[in-house]
């Protein structure tokens, strides 16, 4: 299961991304407030879609044992009424005959992406219980306490106690 959070804080719009041990930033360009210090939402988007038609094609190719060198996958998206689109051209690479190209672009149409994408998703949406700070810091103290118990009696003398005697 693909999991990925995603956290915000004073800078404007940078987001920073953890995605298995991966970091990555997304941000919004500076003509919509942001300082473009990572790709855009529709962008990682985009990447998405487009990793995931590269990797498969690939994937399918070599199982194949066909002669594909690589391949570049080009997106732009629009938003539409009422639904937006991706138009996706691939750029194929190789000594692959007409069938074979044929074949790719049907395979294209089928990715896991391509495929979430096309069939939409449910998203369910849920506030997290914020924390009262009150109770954060009396369970923070009680495992403090759990921890070094203030009931044990110091066992550190200082030098000059010794000499009073």
């Amino acid at each position: 299961m693909a999991h990925a959070t995603v956290v915000i804080g004073e800078a404007r719009y940078a987001a920073s991304i953890i995605t298995g041990r991966h970091a990555l930033t997304a941000d919004e360009p500076a003509a919509l407030g942001g300082r473009d210090a990572g790709p855009a939402p529709y962008d990682l988007l985009l990447a998405s879609l487009g990793a995931c038609t590269a990797i498969t094609l690939k994937m399918y190719a070599e199982r194949k044992g066909w002669p594909l060198r690589g391949l570049e996958v080009d997106l732009h998206y629009g938003r539409g009424e009422p639904r937006g689109r991706v138009e996706r051209t691939l750029h194929v690479d190789g000594d692959l005959d007409e069938d074979q190209l044929a074949r790719l672009a049907d395979i294209a149409e089928r990715t896991p992406v391509t495929l979430t994408l096309k069939a939409g998703v449910d998203i369910f949406t849920s506030l997290a219980a914020r924390p009262d700070q009150a109770h954060v810091e009396a369970a923070l103290d009680e495992a403090l306490e759990e921890s070094f118990p203030a009931s044990d009696p110091p066992s550190m003398t200082r030098p000059h106690d010794l000499d009073a005697d």
